[in-house]
Formats: C-alpha cells, sequence, structure tokens
C-alpha cells in the first residue's frame, strides 16, 4: 500500500482544475502591487528628501494705483528691501495677473525699476472682480524671486 501526503498547495494543484494557474496569476499581481508600492514610496522619499532652498530674505510689498483698483490699466508699484532693509537695485521682474476663477486669460506686464528698490508695472484688469498678482524674476544674486499678492474687488469702470 503506497500513501502519499500532499502539502496545501500540492493538494490544491491536484484537486482543483485550473488552481495553479489562478494561484500564480494572484501571487504575480501581489507582487505588482507591492512593486508598484515601494517604488511610489521611494519616489515621494527622494522627492521630500531634497535640500530645502530657504527663502530669499527680500521683503515685497506692494500697492495699485488707482485705489481701489478698477477695470482697466491699474499701476502696481513693488518695493523690494533686503534683510538689513536697503533697498535691493538691479532686479530683473515680470508680472503677471490671473482672476481666482476660472475662463480668464491671465494678463502680463513688464516691471521697471523707477529709483532704487522701486519698480513699476501696469496692467490691463479686463474684469471686476478677485485677482492674484504674482511677481517673478531673478535678483541681482541671481537668485530667484517669486511672490504672490491678492488685489481682491476690483470695481468695474
Amino acid at each position: 500500500m503506497r500513501r502519499e501526503f500532499f502539502t496545501g498547495s500540492e493538494m490544491n494543484r491536484s484537486c482543483l482544475p485550473g488552481a495553479e494557474k489562478r494561484l500564480r496569476s494572484s501571487h504575480s499581481r501581489g507582487f505588482r502591487v507591492r512593486a508598484l508600492t515601494t517604488a511610489i514610496f521611494v519616489l515621494l522619499s527622494i522627492g521630500c528628501n531634497r535640500a530645502a532652498r530657504s527663502p530669499s530674505a527680500v521683503t515685497v510689498a506692494f500697492e495699485t494705483v488707482p485705489q481701489p483698483a478698477r477695470v482697466g490699466a491699474v499701476v502696481v508699484n513693488f518695493t523690494l528691501v533686503d534683510a538689513a532693509a536697503k533697498p535691493v537695485v538691479g532686479a530683473r521682474l515680470t508680472a503677471e495677473a490671473d482672476m481666482t476663477h476660472a475662463g480668464m486669460s491671465p494678463v502680463f506686464g513688464t516691471v521697471e525699476e523707477i529709483r532704487p528698490g522701486h519698480y513699476e508695472s501696469t496692467l490691463k484688469l479686463g474684469m471686476a472682480g478677485d485677482w492674484v498678482i504674482l511677481l517673478h524674476g531673478m535678483l541681482p544674486s541671481g537668485e530667484k524671486l517669486e511672490r504672490q499678492f491678492e488685489l481682491g474687488n476690483v470695481e468695474p469702470n
């Protein structure tokens, strides 16, 4: 008399037709899910571990003329000072105005230095409502400058 002993997986393979294929398929799927999860975790870890740049020590203030801002040409004045409260001279800047809701094209303007540390741009706002002014540029030190300002309640003309 011959006796055979089966392990659990051998019994499943011998007793159920197609069981071995389904078993391999589920193991393969589980491996792919674990591999994908691990890859995402590694990529996020790399992205989060980059050396964080310290924000610029430059302070930027802005004001608009007319006050309150109205639809049409609006002059935006920016004042840039460094950590020692000295004017930042020679920055290369551009201004962009976007409505806070979708559907309106952004408005762009050049920014000119009118005196040391004081910069001016004219933006043509085409609609009443809430706007965001973005100041982009490069400081004389080569450092990138990005600032955002809220310009709420632009009035109709």
